[in-house]
């Protein structure tokens, strides 16, 4: 058997170090290789760290970031659960959209400079399975498509080839990714293997930690065996390295009680405190699948949603407040994300069910303090509509790599599988001090780049669109989110163009048109009558 296969078969657990701080296991993903020699690649040594906070279970982004410039369809789409207006918290200078009232948190860090909100993130055709979309999520594939590897475990490979021969050395003593719970995820998964191993035999634990990895038969499996046993002391070494990281701090701002997205964080503000060179640092916190009682009936503002929203804001602040008293703010950022949203329409029972796109928060003193996007499209909602996507998750994840770790545009494009046949770009999302930026002014056109007529329409639409020159893409999408069919995707020169579209065959119900060309995005809705 390859080592390659034998190592994904032996390894599919995770590394648990058997050390926990404060009550927290800590998972250590080694993920495939060396930062110095990556960060030599970029061309730029930097100390840039990316903290991943996971809201498991499907957040309901219509609850979260709640419109206001539209906000008549989003209490006629869900009257039972919406937040009343004059509840929503407000965003500086920004009048179409405010935060649910739970985000107090949320609502000082965007006035402080130091949140951005991206609008509707999905993908095309999306998928409403927790497993298969968190898959897809970690793994930036396809929602067709299934891939073993993770985006940060395959960018990771990149800047660090060769692991785990002649790791931890002097350039690289720490681990590359820390995912603090019980076990790893797809999302650090690198080409050969996640480096997640279960280490609960004390003996043994110990035999790694001084070095004693015993004899071993001069065969194939003998081999196997002893490149296992240098994985696991190269864990525990790690596992010193923590713990020793961990005792260098001995002062922190205080965290909220009883909040256990902000023990983990304030873990993770230690380590980084600490010394620990570690890139990437992942944390989850669940209870997003809200079906029903999603809110209180008497206040549609308290309730299990109020409370995970509260819960999220309130560390996510704190992290932020601790890592400017620990003098590391402007080394760290983070971003959360959720599996899928929820439907537009709410259900009977309070709460709401399966969706797609849904807000992202990025978080930190270099991202672009805006809200990117518009509100999304929900007139005329059904119970089967979705929220249709304007900015492709995967932009999100190239726009770090490139923006925050400083990979070139052209390797973080190859990072993607070519199976996957996707065309990403970067969006305005990192400030200048990072690596560079795209101007803010640069994403939106100043009139619209999209028009269907007539509207509603019948049999054939009118499509009048302008190219600022490049790729265009044109998308059709039904009232669930799901891709129907590529309109157009094809180079531009800059000027104003239209076709005819047939929609005799399409049945009666919402679309979305989306166009993106270049960083700019817009999303149409049209319906269709006979």
């Amino acid at each position: 058997m390859k080592r390659r296969n034998f190592i994904k078969l032996a390894s599919a657990g995770s590394i648990v170090l058997p050390s926990i701080i404060q009550g927290n296991t800590l998972s250590v993903m080694d993920l495939d290789a060396t930062m110095a020699e990556g960060l030599a690649k970029s061309g730029q040594n930097n100390d840039h760290v990316l903290v991943i906070v996971q809201l498991s279970g499907g957040n309901d982004g219509l609850n979260t970031v709640i419109p206001l410039s539209n906000y008549e369809d989003y209490l006629a789409a869900r009257t039972n659960i919406a937040i009343p207006e004059n509840s929503v918290l407000g965003l500086s200078n920004f009048d179409d959209a405010g935060l649910h009232p739970a985000m107090v948190k949320f609502q000082e860090m965007y006035s402080e400079g130091k949140l951005e909100i991206i609008q509707s993130v999905g993908y095309p055709t999306p998928n409403f399975s927790h497993f298969r979309a968190t898959d897809i999520w970690m793994s930036a594939s396809n929602s067709n498509q299934l891939i073993n590897t993770g985006w940060a475990g395959r960018m990771l490979n990149y800047l660090y080839p060769n692991f785990p021969t002649g790791y931890p050395n002097d350039t690289m003593p720490h681990p590359l990714a820390i995912e603090i719970g019980s076990s790893s995820s797809l999302t650090c998964q690198g080409p050969v293997q996640n480096m997640a191993m279960t280490i609960s035999n004390p003996t043994s634990f110990y035999n790694l930690v001084n070095g004693d990895t015993g004899s071993v038969p001069n065969t194939n499996a003998g081999n196997e065996l002893a490149f296992l046993r240098t994985v696991s002391l190269q864990t525990n070494q790690y596992a010193t390295q923590i713990a020793n990281a961990s005792n260098a701090v001995t002062s922190q701002f205080t965290y909220p009680t009883s909040n256990s997205l902000a023990d983990k964080l304030k873990i993770v503000a230690r380590l980084i405190k600490g010394g620990l060179k570690t890139k990437i640092y992942l944390v989850t916190h669940g209870g997003f699948d809200t079906h029903a009682t999603q809110v209180t009936a008497s206040d549609t503002t308290i309730g299990t949603h109020a409370n995970l929203l509260k819960t999220v804001s309130e560390a996510i602040w704190a992290f932020q407040k601790d890592l400017n008293f620990l003098g590391i703010e402007d080394q760290v950022m983070g971003f959360t994300y959720s599996e899928f949203g929820r439907r537009i329409v709410s259900n009977a029972s309070s709460g709401t069910d399966h969706g797609s796109a849904a807000p992202m928060f990025l978080f930190g003193t270099n991202v672009v303090n805006q809200v990117l996007g518009t509100n999304p499209n929900i007139a005329n909602a059904t119970v089967s509509s979705n929220i249709p996507y304007q900015y492709d998750f995967r932009d999100i994840y190239a726009s770090i790599m490139n923006k925050w770790f400083c990979i070139d545009f052209e390797t973080v494009q190859s990072l993607y599988v070519p199976t996957v046949n996707i065309s990403v770009q970067t969006l305005p999302v990192i400030n200048n001090q990072a690596c560079s930026q795209l101007s803010i002014d640069d994403i939106y056109a100043k009139d619209s780049i999209i028009k269907i007529a007539p509207n509603p329409f019948t049999n054939f639409v009118q499509v009048e669109f302008v190219s600022q020159g490049g790729h265009v893409l044109i998308q059709l999408l039904d009232g669930g989110g799901s891709l129907l069919e590529v309109l157009v995707s094809k180079e531009y020169a800059e000027g104003n163009y239209s076709f005819r579209y047939q929609t005799e065959f399409l049945p009666n119900g919402l679309y979305y048109f989306r166009i993106q060309n270049g960083i700019q995005v817009q999303v149409f809705s049209a319906l269709k009558r006979n």
